[in-house]
C-alpha cells in the first residue's frame, strides 16, 4: 500500500500593504495554480475545503476541482470537506461525477459535517437539525454512489425518492471517507458505514491520536470489514521551508492572524501564541520545519497511526503566495522521496 502526501487548502485571501484583505477572487485563481503545482512537482493529492469567511473564501470546493480536474493530469483531487449538513448530497454527487468523467479515477470526496454552525443560517437550515441532517444525508450520499436508481425516504426530506436516476455517473463510484475532528462517536459511524476515516487534527499529540487509529481498525476487524480498505487520512497545519527556523516564524505569523480572523468571526477566542508554538515541536501535532524535519515527523506518526495518506493546511492568514508555492515545490521534490524511500526500504506500509 502506498503512502500518499499532499496538501488542502480553504484558500487564502492576499493582503494589502495595510494587512486588509483583497479581493477574494485572487484567492481561488491562486488555488488553481497551487494545485497544478503540486501536480508538477509529484504530489498525490489536493484537498478543497470548504469555508464561508473573507480570508478563506473556498465556498464550493466541487467547483474548484472541476477547474482543477481540467487543467492536472494525475493528482486526486477531494472535497476536505464537504460540509454535507448544509449541502445537497445529490449535487455534491454530480458536480463530482462531472470531475470524475474529466479527470477518471481521480476524484474523491470527504462528507463532513463542518466545524461550525456558520453555514445553517446561510443555507436556512436549523442547527438544532445538525446530527440528523449529517446521518441522513450521508446515507443518501452512498446511496446515490451505489447506483443509478435510488429509493430514500430519509428524514431531511420532505418527499421520499422513488426509483430516481442520478446522472452523470462516474465510470467508478467516487471514494467517500467520513471527515471528523476525532469524536469517537464518528470513528464508530466510519465503520459502522464500511468507510475510510479522515481526520482533522489542530491539536493534541501523536500518541494521543494512534489510540483512535487503533480503536478505528480494532472496530473495522470485529464488523468483518476488509482490512485493506481500513484506510485513515490525516489533515494538520504544517509548512515546510529552506530551515526549521524560517518555517517557525513564517508559519507561526500568519497561522496566529488566520486563527485571530477566524475564531473572531465565530464569537470564539483564539489561543494564545505561545501555545500554537509549543504545538510545533516534535510532540504536537502540527508540522513545521525543514523538509528532513517534516519527513522524521510524518515517518514517526506513521509508525503510530498506520495511516495511508496526510495533507498539509500552509497557505494561512495571508501567508504570500510565492511562500506556499515554494513550500509545494519542498514537499513534493524533497519530503515525499524521503518518505517513499523509506517505507519501501523497511516495508513500514505493511499492517
Amino acid at each position: 500500500m502506498t503512502f500518499e502526501l499532499g496538501v488542502y487548502s480553504f484558500g487564502n485571501t492576499p493582503r494589502g500593504s495595510d494587512g486588509r484583505p483583497g479581493p477574494t477572487a485572487h484567492a481561488i485563481r491562486d488555488v488553481l495554480e497551487a494545485i497544478k503545482l503540486a501536480d508538477e512537482v509529484g504530489l498525490d493529492y489536493f484537498g478543497v475545503g470548504e469555508h464561508h469567511m473573507r480570508a478563506m473564501p473556498l465556498s464550493s470546493p466541487t467547483a474548484v476541482i472541476n477547474a482543477a480536474a481540467a487543467s492536472t493530469s494525475r493528482i486526486k483531487l477531494s472535497t476536505a470537506v464537504s460540509v454535507l449538513s448544509t449541502d445537497d448530497p445529490i449535487r455534491v454527487f454530480q458536480q463530482l461525477a462531472t470531475a470524475a468523467a474529466i479527470a477518471p479515477g481521480r476524484i474523491e470526496t470527504v462528507a463532513g459535517r463542518g466545524s461550525s454552525t456558520i453555514t445553517f443560517p446561510l443555507f436556512d437550515h436549523d442547527e438544532h437539525d445538525y446530527d440528523m441532517l449529517y446521518a441522513s444525508k450521508l446515507e443518501l450520499l452512498m446511496a446515490v454512489n451505489a447506483g443509478e436508481n435510488i429509493t430514500f425516504d430519509g428524514p431531511h426530506r420532505k418527499r421520499p425518492l422513488q426509483a430516481a436516476t442520478v446522472f452523470p455517473r462516474p465510470e467508478t463510484p467516487l471514494k467517500i471517507w467520513l471527515g471528523t475532528g476525532g469524536s469517537p462517536n464518528s470513528v464508530y459511524r466510519a465503520v459502522e458505514l464500511g468507510l475510510p476515516m479522515f481526520l482533522g487534527i489542530l491539536g493534541g499529540t501523536p500518541d494521543h491520536w494512534a489510540q483512535y487509529g487503533r480503536a478505528y481498525r480494532t472496530a473495522w476487524d470485529q464488523a468483518g470489514h476488509r482490512a485493506d480498505q481500513a484506510d485513515i487520512a490525516v489533515a494538520v497545519h504544517g509548512y515546510v521551508a529552506d530551515t526549521s527556523a524560517k518555517a517557525r516564524a513564517t508559519y507561526l505569523e500568519y497561522e496566529h492572524r488566520m486563527m485571530a480572523e477566524g475564531m473572531a468571526e465565530l464569537g470564539r477566542p483564539a489561543p494564545p501564541r505561545a501555545e500554537r508554538a509549543a504545538a510545533f515541536g516534535p510532540d504536537g501535532m502540527v508540522f513545521v520545519g525543514s523538509p528532513n524535519e517534516i519527513t522524521d515527523r510524518i515517518l514517526n506518526l506513521h509508525s503510530l497511526l498506520g495511516h495511508t495518506r496526510q495533507i498539509l493546511q500552509m497557505d494561512v492568514g495571508g501567508m504570500p503566495h510565492r511562500d506556499f508555492l515554494h513550500a509545494i515545490e519542498l514537499l513534493g521534490t524533497k519530503v515525499l522521496p524521503q518518505i517513499r524511500t523509506e517505507l519501501t526500504g523497511s516495508r513500514r506500509l505493511e499492517r
